[in-house]
């Protein structure tokens, strides 16, 4: 084992070499090396330990330390250490049969390995369904602004975040971004619900207005997450829904941060009653981030259009590690957890009883709204109540510095929509304590205090 200060050695011959995810240059900038997780902690290489209130980028949702999962990777890699699947194994039969179980009706799996490549996926699929079901003008996707789907360049196209993607425009033609149901900043006025409803529309106009025989998929989060947690109204799912159906519009719901028990329910769109996608995208929480694994769900009437005999009729995609037996039997294993331990139901009453004390937060001048649903919630940061303006990224910042500066990592919606990344986010793992969490609401809650 290495000493502290080999450590310290390593780290510092590694940085300069490191490309750091979403960070801007900055040679004084000091680095956060993590060496050990346990439960909803880490510690860095100082020793300094930080409760992880965003479960690293929204995925582990169990937690640091699940030795059963950790077992389950490894049996599988003496066994099987690796095997496409243009052929079969195993694990993925069982994930692929577990996750249409989960969903509710009958579905075929494709697995990746992100949530990027799994939206890659579905509107790959979504295109040739149409193509092979009579309607090959219908190649146009749309997704909602603030909405994220990916870092790939489909996927980027499908994300309606002018700040994510500054720079690398143009993005794929054919994709489109349609207003997203936020109440809180509606251009419609009036109740929530109204107000979404009213966003809803905006989506079947735009089919109308494109031509509805032009139109795949609209892709959406149940919840936007890191657009800034916005919740719509559930009827407001059940409409969109609703739309696509009589359109002809596949309806892909990407669950990679809703997924797996982060809402409340194994799935967010569930919460909606009648709803059922034709795609589901997920990653993530699907592995508890252990490792890497996405998948594309879709119903079988789907698949059945890609059954029929002919040279091109078939998918012609294939992901060298997607769906890898180790990565499969981590999902498996995880999602025996979540079921034998009851963390969908723990969610659901920690979430309204631990969680949802940041709700007091609303009588401060600084706190605009507090969106929640689960152990997803964001604050949307504001000058003052009347204006509504944003909490400006000098201020954001120091919101975030103060809390990591008493051991809590909490997020925002950075680097998305110009002027707008206002929006403190808490997403803590799934297995956090209660003590956890009453760390976490005394953290925050003292530091917008003192604002």
């Amino acid at each position: 084992m290495k000493t502290k200060t080999e450590m310290g050695n390593v780290v510092e011959q590694a940085v300069p070499q490191l490309w750091n995810a979403m960070h801007r240059y900055n040679p004084e900038a000091q680095q956060t090396v993590a060496v050990s997780g346990d439960g909803a902690w880490f510690t860095d290489e100082a020793g300094n330990r930080y409760l992880d209130g965003v479960s690293g980028l929204w995925c582990l949702n169990l937690g640091h330390g699940q030795q059963e999962i950790v077992d389950a990777a490894a049996e599988q890699m003496k066994n099987l250490s690796y095997f496409p699947l243009i052929m079969s194994h195993g694990p993925a039969i069982k994930l692929a049969a577990k996750i249409s179980e989960l969903l509710g009706e009958d579905y075929q799996t494709f697995f990746s390995n992100s949530g990027s490549e799994a939206n890659e996926t579905a509107f790959k699929i979504a295109r040739q369904y149409h193509k092979q079901t009579g309607n090959p003008e219908k190649f146009k996707f749309i997704s909602r602004y603030r909405g994220y789907h990916g870092s790939t360049l489909g996927a980027l196209s499908a994300t309606a975040q002018a700040n994510r993607r500054v720079k690398y425009d143009p993005g794929v033609p054919g994709f489109l971004h349609v207003y997203p149901p936020y109440s809180y900043r509606s251009i419609f006025g009036g109740e929530p619900e109204e107000s979404d409803l009213k966003a809803a529309q905006l989506l079947e106009e735009m089919i109308n207005w494109e031509g509805e025989e032009t139109v795949a998929a609209f892709i959406m989060e149940p919840f936007i997450s890191g657009g800034g947690v916005i919740i719509p109204s559930m009827k407001y799912i059940q409409r969109v829904a609703e739309i696509c159906k009589k359109h002809n519009v596949l309806l892909i719901m990407d669950e990679v941060v809703s997924g797996y028990g982060r809402t409340g329910e194994i799935f967010g769109f569930k919460h909606a009653e009648g709803v059922q996608p034709d795609i589901v995208t997920m990653a993530k929480g699907l592995t508890s981030g252990y490792l890497p694994l996405g998948a594309t769900a879709v119903k079988s009437e789907i698949y059945d259009a890609f059954k029929d005999a002919g040279k091109d009729n078939h998918f012609r995609h294939v992901s060298t590690y997607g769906g890898h037996p180790a990565a499969c039997a981590v999902a498996l294993k995880n999602i025996e957890i979540i079921e034998r331990d009851n963390i969908v139901d723990r969610v659901r009453k920690l979430g309204k009883s631990k969680l949802g004390e940041l709700h007091q937060l609303i009588d401060h001048e600084n706190v605009g709204e507090v969106r929640q649903v689960g152990f997803l919630l964001g604050l949307e940061m504001v000058t003052d109540k009347q204006s509504k303006v944003p909490l400006d990224d000098a201020k954001m910042g120091e919101i975030i510095g103060k809390c990591k500066e008493k051991g809590l990592i909490i997020g925002r919606n950075g680097d998305t929509v110009p002027g707008q990344n206002n929006v403190i986010i808490v997403a803590p793992p799934l297995t956090s304590t209660e003590d956890d969490l009453d760390f976490l609401v005394e953290t925050v809650q003292s530091v917008i205090g003192g604002l």
